[in-house]
Order: C-alpha cells, then sequence, then structure tokens
C-alpha cells in the first residue's frame, strides 16, 4: 500500500495472492481466505493514513493517496463455491471497486467465463467491476456483457513485439511474406499514426530490419485498435445495440497468430 501511495495510484488494489491453474480446491479456499485477510487490513491501513493526513497540505503524497480508491480483488480459482463466498466477503468489506483475479492464468476460456459469471450477480451495480489481465477483443466485448467496465491486458504491446497487429477481422503478422509490397494500411479506414503514415510492406521492412519504429507503431496501432473497440462499445450500449454488435464481432474476428496468450 505504501508502494502505491507513493506512485500516486488513482486506483489502488489490495494484496492479493494470484493461484495457478490448476489448483486443488483446499488451497484455493486457503489462498482465498488469506486474499480476505489481506484486503481488510489494506483498507485499514489507507484509512488509518488517510486520516492522519487530513491536516496535511494538497501535495502530499499520503493527502493525495487518501482520496484515490481502493478497490478489493476477488479470488477462487475454478470452484463456484469459492468465487462466490470470495465475492460476497469481500464486497462486505465495502471498497470503491471490484477486480475478479485469478483469471487467464491458463485455464480454458470456458472456465475463465463461469469464474467471471460466478462472481459477478455479488458486485454492486453502482460501482466500477474490473476484470484483471484480459484480454483479446472478443473476450472484452463477451466480459461486457457479463456485467464487467474496467480491463488490462499486456496483448496489445505483447503482439506488436512479435509483429502482430489487430483488425476487426483478427490478428495480423506482418512478419510474414505476404505483405513485402502491401501497401495498404494495416487496417483500411483506421485513423491511427501507423496506418495515416505507414503501408503494411513499409512497417513489415521496419521489423525485419530490426528497427524499433516497427514495433513501436504496431503498438501504437494496437493501443489505438483496442481504445476505439471500447469506445464503440459505450456507443452500442447507449444506442441499445450492443448484443448485436458483440455477436457480428466475434463471428467475423479470427485469430491468425500462434503467440495469442495470456
Amino acid at each position: 500500500m505504501e508502494i502505491q501511495m507513493l506512485l500516486g495510484s488513482d486506483i489502488a488494489m489490495a494484496l492479493d495472492e494470484c493461484i495457478p491453474y490448476p489448483c486443488e480446491h483446499d488451497y484455493a479456499a486457503q489462498s482465498a481466505e488469506m486474499t480476505t485477510r489481506w484486503a481488510k487490513r489494506c483498507k485499514e491501513w489507507k484509512r488509518r493514513n488517510g486520516e492522519t493526513a487530513s491536516g496535511r497540505v494538497t501535495d502530499s503524497p499520503i493527502r493525495r493517496f487518501a482520496d484515490s480508491m481502493l478497490f478489493g480483488i476477488i479470488q477462487g480459482g475454478t470452484f463456484e463455491d469459492l468465487r462466490k463466498e470470495s465475492a460476497q466477503t469481500i464486497v462486505d468489506i465495502d471498497f470503491d471497486g471490484y477486480a475478479i483475479g485469478g483469471v487467464s492464468v491458463g485455464e480454458p476460456q470456458e472456465e475463465m467465463m463461469r469464474a467471471i459469471e460466478w462472481a459477478e450477480p455479488f458486485l454492486p451495480g453502482d460501482k466500477p467491476r474490473y476484470a484483471m489481465g484480459l484480454g483479446t477483443p472478443p473476450q472484452l466485448l463477451e466480459l461486457i456483457a457479463r456485467g464487467m467496465d474496467m480491463f488490462d491486458c499486456v496483448l496489445p504491446t505483447r503482439l506488436a513485439r512479435n509483429g502482430t497487429a489487430f483488425t476487426a477481422a483478427g490478428t495480423v503478422n506482418l512478419k510474414n511474406a505476404e505483405f513485402i509490397l502491401d501497401k495498404n494500411q494495416i487496417e483500411e479506414n483506421c485513423a491511427c499514426e501507423a496506418c495515416r503514415e505507414f503501408s503494411r510492406g513499409y512497417i513489415r521492412h521496419l521489423i525485419k530490419a530490426e528497427e524499433i519504429l516497427g514495433l513501436r507503431l504496431i503498438t501504437l496501432h494496437n493501443l489505438h485498435f483496442y481504445l476505439n473497440l471500447m469506445n464503440r462499445a459505450r456507443t452500442e450500449i447507449e444506442q441499445g445495440t450492443f448484443d448485436q454488435f458483440r455477436k457480428a464481432f466475434v463471428a467475423e474476428y479470427k485469430t491468425r497468430d500462434a503467440t495469442m496468450v495470456e
């Protein structure tokens, strides 16, 4: 908690244990109980230091941290009873938001979705819900449909370092020889800096020449793609057409890169 305070975190996370997959029920239960104990201690630490900082100047790290948000993390592995119990106990502690952790750690996607579905009904509708460590574009839309609001994932940058770009039709590996003379954008009608100024063929040349610019351009594109996807999801929700949009996107999306993990 002190480290997060010194970093100036706007959203701090309570300490938890992310158990591996697979994991025995007894270990998962003990881990979830420990995560709950840590969650209580983290909230108390923040409360106690916030009160201590009440008279400090506004630019004090402790004063700023007192005004930040603290999220609790739900654990429980792939076990329904533990996920539900963890969600209930963490919500009872009363945090500013709630994260579902311990997912996308090697389990099949069906198990991951079930873990989210088991916990979600217990999360308050008026506080942020955060799915940790996720995910691919179709996963994000599926999780939004299951009530999640926030995500984090290394995929946009990790895959960019491998030469892979995201598009609405799926991933594209720009290392492939088929793009040597390709003068098209990474994705048609994309407004990111990489697509406005550079072709697939030139970006492939940069990658093969081991020029760092190539990886940076794909990173810019991938981040733009993810942000644009979330903007589109919000618009579709407001218009009442999200479910149709989600189904159409997932049906059209094809993963062509074997490195699609996380």
